[in-house]
Protein backbone atom coordinates (compact mmCIF):
# COMPACT_ATOMS: atom_id res chain seq x y z
CA UNK A 1 0.00 0.00 0.00
CA UNK A 2 1.37 3.69 -0.67
CA UNK A 3 1.97 5.51 2.49
CA UNK A 4 1.52 8.74 1.17
CA UNK A 5 -2.46 7.68 0.54
CA UNK A 6 -4.34 6.61 3.69
CA UNK A 7 -6.76 3.74 3.15
CA UNK A 8 -9.97 5.65 3.24
CA UNK A 9 -8.71 8.28 0.52
CA UNK A 10 -8.04 4.74 -1.75
CA UNK A 11 -11.40 3.67 -1.15
CA UNK A 12 -12.87 6.79 -1.94
CA UNK A 13 -10.65 7.04 -4.92
CA UNK A 14 -12.18 3.30 -5.82
CA UNK A 15 -15.52 4.54 -5.55
CA UNK A 16 -14.80 7.25 -7.63
CA UNK A 17 -13.33 5.16 -10.82
CA UNK A 18 -16.46 2.94 -10.01
CA UNK A 19 -19.14 5.56 -10.73
CA UNK A 20 -17.13 6.97 -13.26
CA UNK A 21 -15.73 3.97 -15.70
CA UNK A 22 -19.35 1.95 -14.92
CA UNK A 23 -20.84 1.30 -18.44
CA UNK A 24 -24.06 -0.24 -19.95
CA UNK A 25 -23.08 -3.66 -20.47
CA UNK A 26 -22.01 -4.10 -16.55
CA UNK A 27 -24.96 -5.52 -14.45
CA UNK A 28 -26.30 -2.87 -12.57
CA UNK A 29 -26.44 -5.26 -9.76
CA UNK A 30 -23.15 -6.13 -9.81
CA UNK A 31 -22.12 -2.55 -9.87
CA UNK A 32 -24.37 -1.41 -6.43
CA UNK A 33 -23.26 -4.64 -4.36
CA UNK A 34 -19.41 -3.54 -5.48
CA UNK A 35 -20.77 0.03 -4.37
CA UNK A 36 -22.13 -0.80 -1.11
CA UNK A 37 -19.17 -2.54 0.28
CA UNK A 38 -17.28 -0.23 -0.68
CA UNK A 39 -19.09 2.05 1.21
CA UNK A 40 -19.05 0.00 4.41
CA UNK A 41 -15.25 -0.22 3.57
CA UNK A 42 -15.12 3.96 3.56
CA UNK A 43 -17.42 4.17 6.97
CA UNK A 44 -15.40 1.63 8.80
CA UNK A 45 -11.76 2.69 7.31
CA UNK A 46 -12.86 6.47 8.10
CA UNK A 47 -14.04 5.50 11.78
CA UNK A 48 -10.58 3.22 12.56
CA UNK A 49 -8.63 6.49 11.26
CA UNK A 50 -10.39 8.88 13.42
CA UNK A 51 -9.85 6.24 16.36
CA UNK A 52 -6.26 6.41 16.00
CA UNK A 53 -6.25 10.02 15.49
CA UNK A 54 -8.36 11.10 18.59
CA UNK A 55 -5.57 8.23 20.39
CA UNK A 56 -2.65 10.05 19.04
CA UNK A 57 -3.86 13.87 19.64
CA UNK A 58 -2.59 14.91 16.05
CA UNK A 59 -3.94 14.98 12.15
CA UNK A 60 -1.87 12.77 10.02
CA UNK A 61 1.68 14.81 9.07
CA UNK A 62 0.65 16.92 11.86
CA UNK A 63 4.38 17.69 13.31
CA UNK A 64 3.24 20.03 15.99
CA UNK A 65 1.36 19.56 19.10
CA UNK A 66 1.78 16.80 22.46
CA UNK A 67 1.45 13.61 20.92
CA UNK A 68 0.73 10.11 22.77
CA UNK A 69 2.79 8.10 19.92
CA UNK A 70 3.73 8.26 15.82
CA UNK A 71 1.47 6.30 13.33
CA UNK A 72 2.90 2.78 12.39
CA UNK A 73 1.23 1.55 9.32
CA UNK A 74 -1.74 -0.72 8.89
CA UNK A 75 -2.38 -4.31 9.47
CA UNK A 76 -4.82 -5.79 7.00
CA UNK A 77 -8.23 -7.31 8.20
CA UNK A 78 -10.96 -8.56 6.81
CA UNK A 79 -14.88 -7.97 8.53
CA UNK A 80 -17.90 -10.09 7.29
CA UNK A 81 -20.98 -8.00 6.74
CA UNK A 82 -24.59 -8.34 4.57
CA UNK A 83 -22.96 -7.35 1.85
CA UNK A 84 -19.93 -9.75 1.67
CA UNK A 85 -16.53 -9.44 3.30
CA UNK A 86 -14.97 -5.56 3.56
CA UNK A 87 -11.41 -5.51 4.21
CA UNK A 88 -10.05 -2.66 6.23
CA UNK A 89 -6.64 -2.08 7.33
CA UNK A 90 -6.54 -1.44 11.60
CA UNK A 91 -3.87 1.32 12.12
CA UNK A 92 -1.12 0.78 14.06
CA UNK A 93 0.68 3.19 16.58
CA UNK A 94 4.84 3.37 18.41
CA UNK A 95 5.89 4.72 21.27
CA UNK A 96 3.23 5.15 23.01
CA UNK A 97 3.10 4.28 27.33
CA UNK A 98 0.01 2.51 26.39
CA UNK A 99 -0.67 0.11 23.87
CA UNK A 100 -3.08 1.20 21.02
CA UNK A 101 -6.39 -1.39 20.16
CA UNK A 102 -8.94 -0.59 18.19
CA UNK A 103 -11.98 -0.71 20.35
CA UNK A 104 -13.80 0.17 17.15
CA UNK A 105 -12.43 -3.12 15.34
CA UNK A 106 -12.95 -5.63 18.25
CA UNK A 107 -16.58 -4.28 18.84
CA UNK A 108 -17.29 -4.78 15.06
CA UNK A 109 -15.21 -7.93 14.84
CA UNK A 110 -17.41 -9.36 17.30
CA UNK A 111 -20.81 -8.40 16.23
CA UNK A 112 -20.98 -8.83 12.07
CA UNK A 113 -24.25 -7.20 12.04
CA UNK A 114 -23.22 -4.33 13.96
CA UNK A 115 -21.29 -2.64 10.86
CA UNK A 116 -24.07 -2.97 8.12
CA UNK A 117 -26.11 -1.15 11.29
CA UNK A 118 -23.64 1.41 11.21
CA UNK A 119 -23.68 1.67 7.26
CA UNK A 120 -27.50 2.07 7.45
CA UNK A 121 -27.61 4.05 10.85
CA UNK A 122 -24.92 6.55 10.39
CA UNK A 123 -24.30 6.44 6.63
CA UNK A 124 -27.72 6.19 5.56
CA UNK A 125 -29.99 7.60 7.61
CA UNK A 126 -28.08 10.91 8.52
CA UNK A 127 -28.80 10.52 12.51
CA UNK A 128 -27.63 13.39 14.69
CA UNK A 129 -23.85 12.48 15.90
CA UNK A 130 -25.40 12.19 19.87
CA UNK A 131 -27.73 9.27 17.95
CA UNK A 132 -24.54 7.44 17.00
CA UNK A 133 -22.70 8.38 20.22
CA UNK A 134 -25.44 6.50 22.17
CA UNK A 135 -25.64 3.51 19.36
CA UNK A 136 -21.81 2.81 19.45
CA UNK A 137 -21.28 3.57 23.64
CA UNK A 138 -20.27 -0.10 25.33
CA UNK A 139 -19.77 -0.34 29.13
CA UNK A 140 -19.78 3.39 29.63
CA UNK A 141 -17.03 3.83 26.62
CA UNK A 142 -17.55 5.51 23.35
CA UNK A 143 -16.32 3.69 20.53
CA UNK A 144 -16.90 6.52 17.63
CA UNK A 145 -16.09 9.75 19.23
CA UNK A 146 -18.67 12.87 17.28
CA UNK A 147 -15.81 14.50 15.47
CA UNK A 148 -14.99 11.50 14.13
CA UNK A 149 -19.22 10.36 13.33
CA UNK A 150 -19.16 13.82 11.46
CA UNK A 151 -16.07 12.56 9.33
CA UNK A 152 -17.59 9.78 8.38
CA UNK A 153 -20.87 11.25 7.59
CA UNK A 154 -19.94 13.49 5.54
CA UNK A 155 -18.27 11.11 3.02
CA UNK A 156 -21.55 10.15 1.82
CA UNK A 157 -22.06 13.92 0.18
CA UNK A 158 -18.91 13.36 -1.86
CA UNK A 159 -20.43 9.97 -3.05
CA UNK A 160 -23.67 11.15 -3.86
CA UNK A 161 -22.10 14.36 -5.54
CA UNK A 162 -20.41 12.08 -7.50
CA UNK A 163 -23.80 9.80 -8.47
CA UNK A 164 -24.71 12.89 -9.31
CA UNK A 165 -22.59 14.32 -11.48
CA UNK A 166 -21.87 11.16 -13.56
CA UNK A 167 -22.48 10.64 -16.99
CA UNK A 168 -25.23 9.38 -18.73
CA UNK A 169 -24.70 8.81 -22.34
CA UNK A 170 -23.52 4.95 -21.84
CA UNK A 171 -27.13 4.40 -20.25
CA UNK A 172 -29.07 2.51 -23.25
CA UNK A 173 -32.53 4.36 -21.70
CA UNK A 174 -35.71 3.04 -22.95
CA UNK A 175 -38.39 3.91 -20.53
CA UNK A 176 -37.78 6.93 -18.41
CA UNK A 177 -39.60 7.98 -14.93
CA UNK A 178 -39.81 10.92 -13.29
CA UNK A 179 -41.56 11.12 -9.79
CA UNK A 180 -41.03 13.03 -6.45
CA UNK A 181 -40.97 11.33 -3.15
CA UNK A 182 -41.67 14.39 -0.07
CA UNK A 183 -39.78 14.31 3.12
CA UNK A 184 -40.58 16.70 5.95
CA UNK A 185 -37.49 19.50 6.14
CA UNK A 186 -36.85 21.16 9.30
CA UNK A 187 -35.70 25.02 7.56
CA UNK A 188 -37.72 28.36 9.01
CA UNK A 189 -40.48 25.77 9.96
CA UNK A 190 -41.78 22.31 9.36
CA UNK A 191 -42.26 21.96 6.09
CA UNK A 192 -42.77 19.00 3.47
CA UNK A 193 -40.37 18.92 0.30
CA UNK A 194 -39.97 17.49 -2.55
CA UNK A 195 -37.32 15.76 -3.92
CA UNK A 196 -37.37 14.93 -7.31
CA UNK A 197 -36.35 10.88 -8.75
CA UNK A 198 -35.53 9.58 -12.15
CA UNK A 199 -34.76 6.49 -13.00
CA UNK A 200 -35.77 4.02 -16.24
CA UNK A 201 -35.70 0.87 -17.55
CA UNK A 202 -32.67 0.01 -20.53
CA UNK A 203 -32.79 -1.57 -23.33
CA UNK A 204 -31.75 -4.53 -21.82
CA UNK A 205 -33.97 -4.39 -19.22
CA UNK A 206 -31.75 -3.20 -16.55
CA UNK A 207 -33.91 -1.02 -13.75
CA UNK A 208 -31.41 1.89 -13.00
CA UNK A 209 -31.40 4.84 -10.58
CA UNK A 210 -30.67 8.07 -12.58
CA UNK A 211 -30.61 10.79 -10.20
CA UNK A 212 -32.09 12.52 -7.03
CA UNK A 213 -32.58 16.46 -6.18
CA UNK A 214 -34.59 18.87 -4.25
CA UNK A 215 -36.89 20.27 -5.86
CA UNK A 216 -39.15 22.84 -3.61
CA UNK A 217 -42.59 23.06 -4.24
CA UNK A 218 -42.18 20.59 -7.18
CA UNK A 219 -42.65 23.40 -9.47
CA UNK A 220 -42.14 23.68 -13.33
CA UNK A 221 -39.23 25.75 -13.11
CA UNK A 222 -37.74 23.07 -10.58
CA UNK A 223 -38.66 20.32 -12.99
CA UNK A 224 -37.41 21.78 -15.85
CA UNK A 225 -33.70 22.40 -14.11
CA UNK A 226 -34.01 18.57 -13.06
CA UNK A 227 -34.47 17.04 -16.61
CA UNK A 228 -31.80 19.50 -18.21
CA UNK A 229 -29.48 18.09 -15.95
CA UNK A 230 -30.04 14.79 -17.43
CA UNK A 231 -29.99 15.91 -20.72
CA UNK A 232 -26.66 17.76 -19.98
CA UNK A 233 -25.03 14.43 -18.66
CA UNK A 234 -25.83 12.99 -21.72
CA UNK A 235 -29.11 11.34 -21.07
CA UNK A 236 -30.67 9.43 -24.45
CA UNK A 237 -34.04 10.07 -25.56
CA UNK A 238 -36.61 7.83 -24.31
CA UNK A 239 -39.39 6.11 -26.26
CA UNK A 240 -41.34 6.71 -23.53
CA UNK A 241 -41.59 8.65 -19.88
CA UNK A 242 -43.89 7.76 -17.27
CA UNK A 243 -44.99 10.52 -14.99
CA UNK A 244 -47.83 11.41 -12.57
CA UNK A 245 -50.61 14.46 -13.04
CA UNK A 246 -48.31 17.34 -11.82
CA UNK A 247 -49.20 20.30 -14.19
CA UNK A 248 -45.79 21.72 -14.51
CA UNK A 249 -43.52 18.13 -14.85
CA UNK A 250 -46.03 17.17 -17.32
CA UNK A 251 -45.25 20.63 -19.47
CA UNK A 252 -41.85 20.07 -18.87
CA UNK A 253 -41.82 16.34 -20.41
CA UNK A 254 -43.73 17.98 -23.67
CA UNK A 255 -41.03 20.67 -23.71
CA UNK A 256 -37.78 18.31 -23.43
CA UNK A 257 -38.85 15.17 -25.28
CA UNK A 258 -41.23 16.19 -28.20
CA UNK A 259 -40.52 12.90 -29.53
CA UNK A 260 -41.41 10.87 -26.58
CA UNK A 261 -44.69 8.80 -25.44
CA UNK A 262 -45.78 10.71 -22.56
CA UNK A 263 -47.40 7.77 -20.37
CA UNK A 264 -49.90 9.01 -17.41
CA UNK A 265 -49.44 6.68 -14.28
CA UNK A 266 -52.60 4.82 -14.01
CA UNK A 267 -52.00 3.80 -10.20
CA UNK A 268 -52.01 8.04 -9.79
CA UNK A 269 -55.02 8.14 -11.84
CA UNK A 270 -57.27 4.73 -9.97
CA UNK A 271 -56.67 7.01 -6.77
CA UNK A 272 -57.93 10.15 -7.97
CA UNK A 273 -60.89 7.92 -9.79
CA UNK A 274 -61.62 6.34 -6.30
CA UNK A 275 -62.07 9.78 -4.76
CA UNK A 276 -64.86 10.95 -7.44
CA UNK A 277 -67.06 8.16 -6.32
CA UNK A 278 -68.62 6.58 -2.92
CA UNK A 279 -66.52 3.74 -1.74
CA UNK A 280 -69.53 0.87 -2.30
CA UNK A 281 -69.51 1.99 -5.46
CA UNK A 282 -66.11 1.64 -6.06
CA UNK A 283 -65.40 -2.33 -6.28
CA UNK A 284 -68.07 -1.97 -9.65
CA UNK A 285 -66.53 1.20 -11.40
CA UNK A 286 -62.71 -0.01 -11.07
CA UNK A 287 -62.97 -3.31 -13.01
CA UNK A 288 -64.44 -1.09 -16.19
CA UNK A 289 -61.49 1.61 -15.62
CA UNK A 290 -59.07 -1.57 -15.47
CA UNK A 291 -60.54 -3.04 -18.96
CA UNK A 292 -59.44 0.22 -20.46
CA UNK A 293 -55.98 0.50 -19.19
CA UNK A 294 -55.82 -3.63 -19.95
CA UNK A 295 -57.26 -3.01 -23.91
CA UNK A 296 -55.50 -4.98 -26.69
CA UNK A 297 -54.50 -1.89 -28.56
CA UNK A 298 -55.38 2.24 -28.51
CA UNK A 299 -58.60 1.84 -30.57
CA UNK A 300 -59.91 -0.42 -28.67
CA UNK A 301 -59.23 1.65 -25.25
CA UNK A 302 -60.43 4.65 -26.89
CA UNK A 303 -63.82 2.34 -27.88
CA UNK A 304 -63.85 1.50 -24.15
CA UNK A 305 -63.02 4.88 -22.84
CA UNK A 306 -66.04 6.39 -24.97
CA UNK A 307 -68.61 4.15 -23.74
CA UNK A 308 -67.69 4.33 -20.02
CA UNK A 309 -67.83 8.25 -20.11
CA UNK A 310 -71.16 7.90 -21.66
CA UNK A 311 -72.62 5.36 -19.47
CA UNK A 312 -71.23 7.33 -16.15
CA UNK A 313 -71.87 11.03 -17.08
CA UNK A 314 -74.97 11.75 -15.65
CA UNK A 315 -74.34 9.90 -12.41
CA UNK A 316 -70.65 10.69 -11.62
CA UNK A 317 -69.69 14.07 -13.84
CA UNK A 318 -66.42 14.69 -11.67
CA UNK A 319 -65.17 11.06 -12.25
CA UNK A 320 -65.73 11.45 -16.07
CA UNK A 321 -63.92 15.01 -16.14
CA UNK A 322 -60.94 13.01 -13.71
CA UNK A 323 -60.97 10.30 -16.62
CA UNK A 324 -61.29 13.01 -18.73
CA UNK A 325 -58.38 14.46 -18.30
CA UNK A 326 -55.11 13.83 -19.85
CA UNK A 327 -56.83 10.95 -21.58
CA UNK A 328 -54.82 10.77 -24.77
CA UNK A 329 -51.59 9.83 -22.30
CA UNK A 330 -53.70 7.53 -20.01
CA UNK A 331 -53.97 5.30 -22.93
CA UNK A 332 -50.84 5.60 -24.76
CA UNK A 333 -49.16 2.27 -22.50
CA UNK A 334 -51.77 0.53 -25.61
CA UNK A 335 -49.12 1.44 -27.92
CA UNK A 336 -46.38 -0.41 -26.17
CA UNK A 337 -45.63 -4.39 -26.18
CA UNK A 338 -48.41 -6.25 -24.17
CA UNK A 339 -45.81 -7.97 -21.64
CA UNK A 340 -44.45 -4.56 -21.06
CA UNK A 341 -47.07 -2.72 -19.86
CA UNK A 342 -47.18 -3.62 -16.52
CA UNK A 343 -43.67 -2.62 -15.74
CA UNK A 344 -44.17 1.04 -17.57
CA UNK A 345 -47.82 1.97 -16.54
CA UNK A 346 -47.14 3.29 -13.13
CA UNK A 347 -44.32 5.38 -11.40
CA UNK A 348 -44.34 3.69 -8.32
CA UNK A 349 -41.34 1.63 -8.00
CA UNK A 350 -39.11 4.87 -6.17
CA UNK A 351 -42.26 5.55 -3.67
CA UNK A 352 -42.72 2.11 -2.96
CA UNK A 353 -38.46 1.06 -2.72
CA UNK A 354 -38.28 3.95 -0.41
CA UNK A 355 -41.12 2.94 2.03
CA UNK A 356 -40.13 -0.90 1.75
CA UNK A 357 -36.39 0.19 2.75
CA UNK A 358 -37.35 2.34 5.55
CA UNK A 359 -39.32 -0.25 7.12
CA UNK A 360 -37.42 -3.17 6.51
CA UNK A 361 -34.28 -1.02 8.28
CA UNK A 362 -36.72 0.00 11.17
CA UNK A 363 -35.96 3.92 10.48
CA UNK A 364 -37.80 5.99 12.57
CA UNK A 365 -39.83 9.07 11.54
CA UNK A 366 -37.75 12.42 11.89
CA UNK A 367 -37.46 15.82 10.20
CA UNK A 368 -34.44 16.50 8.37
CA UNK A 369 -32.08 19.17 7.37
CA UNK A 370 -32.06 19.60 3.65
CA UNK A 371 -28.27 17.97 3.88
CA UNK A 372 -29.63 14.55 6.13
CA UNK A 373 -32.29 14.80 4.03
CA UNK A 374 -30.36 14.04 0.54
CA UNK A 375 -28.30 11.50 2.50
CA UNK A 376 -31.21 9.79 3.57
CA UNK A 377 -33.33 9.34 0.60
CA UNK A 378 -29.62 8.50 -2.07
CA UNK A 379 -28.41 6.24 0.19
CA UNK A 380 -31.61 4.52 0.91
CA UNK A 381 -32.66 4.43 -2.46
CA UNK A 382 -29.23 3.26 -3.65
CA UNK A 383 -29.20 0.07 -1.35
CA UNK A 384 -33.25 -0.50 -2.85
CA UNK A 385 -31.34 -0.36 -6.33
CA UNK A 386 -29.86 -3.35 -5.94
CA UNK A 387 -32.62 -5.54 -5.52
CA UNK A 388 -34.61 -3.89 -8.85
CA UNK A 389 -34.86 -7.02 -11.15
CA UNK A 390 -34.33 -6.85 -14.84
CA UNK A 391 -37.46 -7.10 -17.02
CA UNK A 392 -37.75 -9.65 -19.57
CA UNK A 393 -37.60 -8.97 -23.46
CA UNK A 394 -38.51 -11.15 -26.13
CA UNK A 395 -36.69 -10.68 -29.96
CA UNK A 396 -40.44 -9.82 -31.13
CA UNK A 397 -40.87 -7.51 -28.15
CA UNK A 398 -37.12 -5.87 -29.05
CA UNK A 399 -38.33 -5.06 -32.82
CA UNK A 400 -41.71 -3.32 -31.76
CA UNK A 401 -39.72 -1.11 -29.60
CA UNK A 402 -37.45 -0.14 -32.51
CA UNK A 403 -40.48 0.31 -34.89
CA UNK A 404 -41.99 2.74 -32.45
CA UNK A 405 -38.69 4.64 -32.51
CA UNK A 406 -38.09 4.64 -36.31
CA UNK A 407 -41.72 5.76 -36.57
CA UNK A 408 -41.41 8.73 -33.82
CA UNK A 409 -37.92 9.51 -35.39
CA UNK A 410 -36.38 8.15 -32.15
CA UNK A 411 -32.42 6.60 -32.70
CA UNK A 412 -32.44 3.11 -31.25
CA UNK A 413 -29.72 1.08 -30.54
CA UNK A 414 -29.05 -2.03 -32.39
CA UNK A 415 -26.93 -4.21 -30.19
CA UNK A 416 -28.59 -4.67 -26.61
CA UNK A 417 -31.51 -7.34 -27.16
CA UNK A 418 -30.54 -10.27 -25.05
CA UNK A 419 -32.82 -13.05 -25.06
CA UNK A 420 -35.21 -13.44 -22.31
Amino acid sequence: MDKKISPSEKIRNGISDLLSNATHSDSSRGILSRLARLSIGLVTQEALEAEQRDFIGVDRYDRAGDRRGYRSGYEPRRLKTAEGAVEVYVPQVRGADTPFRSALFQYLSRNSDALEHLAIEMYARGMSTRDIESTFTEDGRCLLTRSSVSDVTEALNEQREAFQNRDLSDIPVLYLFLDALYEPLRTHGITREAILCAWAITWDGRKVLLSMDFGGKESSEAWLEFVRDLARRGLQTPLAITTDGAPGLISVVDQMWPKSLRLRCWVHKMRNCASKVPKTRWPSIKPLLQAIRDAQDLETAQAAAGRFLEKHQAEFPSLCRCVREDLDALLAVTQLPWRQRRYVRSTNLIERSFVEERRRTKTLPRFFTEKSCLKLVFATLIRAAERWKAIPFTQTEFHQLRELCQARGILAPNNVYKAA
